[in-house]
């Protein structure tokens, strides 16, 4: 029997890579990291495929990458912030994989990002940034069945939390 994906959604600085880290350590499953792979594919940092090519262009790109991993099987996925904005990518995922969304407070966010100079939504006024984003998306966050707040959690915890819940629904 193939093994279902484990795919994790969230803004930015909600610890999606952290925990991917960990879900793969204690899976055995390779992580795949969705924005890392684009990079890989284009030749060049998401930082440039904003500035240069626009983020609908990338966004393209996202679309092509969520239906390529989805059609695959036994991989923990960490995906970009924006995946949510297209209800397919969420669609597409939940198909092949147990789904969860990572959540944490723009307070909390700015604090894991403040020194990252590598996420182009957040050029300028980042605490700003941060908190008009999440208010746009937080509806598209909320819709996900599964949810884990993040805020004040060992990732160690969340991560065992995940693994449960795959096994409770992978059986």
């Amino acid at each position: 029997m193939s093994r279902r994906n484990i795919v994790l959604v969230g803004f930015m600085g909600t610890g999606k890579t952290t925990i991917g880290q960990l879900l793969a350590e204690q899976t055995g499953m390779p992580l795949v990291d969705m924005d890392a792979l684009i990079e890989q594919r284009v030749e060049k940092p998401i930082t440039d495929i904003f500035a240069q090519d626009g983020e609908p262009y990338f966004r393209t790109l996202e679309r092509e990458m969520v239906q390529e991993l989805a059609a695959q099987n036994g991989q923990i996925i960490s995906t970009g912030g924006g995946i949510v904005l297209n209800p397919d990518n969420i669609a597409d995922y939940e198909k092949t994989g147990l789904v969860v969304c990572l959540l944490a407070t723009p307070t909390e966010v700015l604090g894991r990002v403040q020194h990252d100079d590598t996420r182009p939504l957040l050029a300028g006024d980042k605490q700003k940034k941060i908190i008009q984003l999440l208010e746009t998306r937080k509806p598209l966050y909320e819709a996900i069945t599964h949810k884990i707040d993040t805020n004040s959690t060992n990732p160690e915890v969340i991560a065992t939390h995940i693994i449960t819940l795959y096994e409770s629904n992978n059986s």
